[in-house]
């Protein structure tokens, strides 16, 4: 995800209908309520948020088809701080802390927004520092010293934390890999959004990393993501929206919602041969592993 644009020009079309619960909890382990429901501005940290109300109609929504548990995650230090501010009085809520690698690229990275984020990964119900990482889509060759530095930094302030790593990568795999063997993983690292083929993942799940996929393992020309996720051990796997973005089959186009991500876990299921029941459980448990507990 990058505020590249406004919030609602991201949304498109009526929000679709809560599918068929699933039989058992799962987690939308990477979701931007503040994006779902606010109208804040690319870039900075002006505009209208969603108010509580609305925020607790959203995840009583996704609770009610089996997502009780959500990752809200930051992409600058305005969103840091009110992912952090959500997870602290919400008990379904745990929160991811980061300077976005595109808003590194711009030069939004600087020593004081690191101190900021490094503060908020000390928070309690702050359990992991993302998004990071590097985007070769959207920022250009003049900002992907800025961004390498700011990827850098955070997996230091991860490690120090003793916190998972939540990666962006787009159009960057090997350079990503790369950062990680010279910096060194921490001990839980999750690729958001994952965006790879089966070679890329092998190569990530030999390491020991975690795949997340989101809506696009549903898209139509997405073959090689299902052949991914199906050479992926179920104790490898997480399910995301990455909402307001990425909504899954049948819905692709619309607003994305954490309460759509039954639809993504059923495609998992299908591609991996795991039974949906068994899927749940594990996907629970592999976020729990992750990110800790909820409770």
């Amino acid at each position: 995800m990058s505020r590249s644009a406004s919030s609602r020009a991201n949304r498109r079309g009526e929000p679709p209908p809560s599918p068929e619960p699933l039989p058992s909890p799962a987690v939308d382990s990477h979701t931007h309520l503040d994006i779902v429901l606010g109208e804040r501005p690319a870039g900075d940290g002006e505009g209208d948020l969603p108010t509580p109300e609305q925020v607790d109609a959203e995840i009583a929504a996704a609770v009610a088809v089996g997502i009780p548990r959500l990752v809200q995650v930051g992409v600058d230090v305005a969103s840091s701080r009110w992912s952090a501010d959500l997870a602290a009085r919400h008990p379904n809520v745990l929160a991811a802390v980061a300077v976005h690698p595109n808003e590194a690229g711009a030069g939004r990275a600087d020593d004081d927004a690191l101190a900021e984020i490094d503060g908020l990964a000390a928070l309690p119900r702050v359990r992991a520092i993302g998004e990071t990482g590097l985007d070769r889509f959207r920022t250009g060759p003049d900002g992907w010293a800025a961004q390498e530095e700011s990827f850098r930094a955070h997996i230091r302030i991860a490690k120090d934390r003793g916190i998972a790593l939540v990666i962006h990568d787009r159009d960057a795999h090997e350079e990503i890999l790369g950062v990680l063997e010279d910096e060194g993983a921490p001990e839980h690292t999750v690729f958001h959004c994952f965006s790879g083929d089966a070679g890329f993942a092998t190569a990530c799940v030999e390491r020991g990393y975690v795949l997340s996929f989101a809506g696009t393992l549903t898209f139509g020309n997405a073959g090689y993501l299902r052949e991914a996720a199906a050479l992926t051990p179920v104790d490898q796997l997480l399910v995301e929206t990455d909402a307001p973005f990425l909504t899954p089959m049948p819905h692709r186009g619309r607003p994305n919602a954490s309460r759509l991500v039954p639809h993504t876990v059923r495609a998992l299921a299908e591609v991996t041969g795991v039974g949906l029941d068994q899927l749940c459980t594990a996907l629970t448990r592999n976020a729990e592993r992750v990110f800790g507990t909820w409770d």
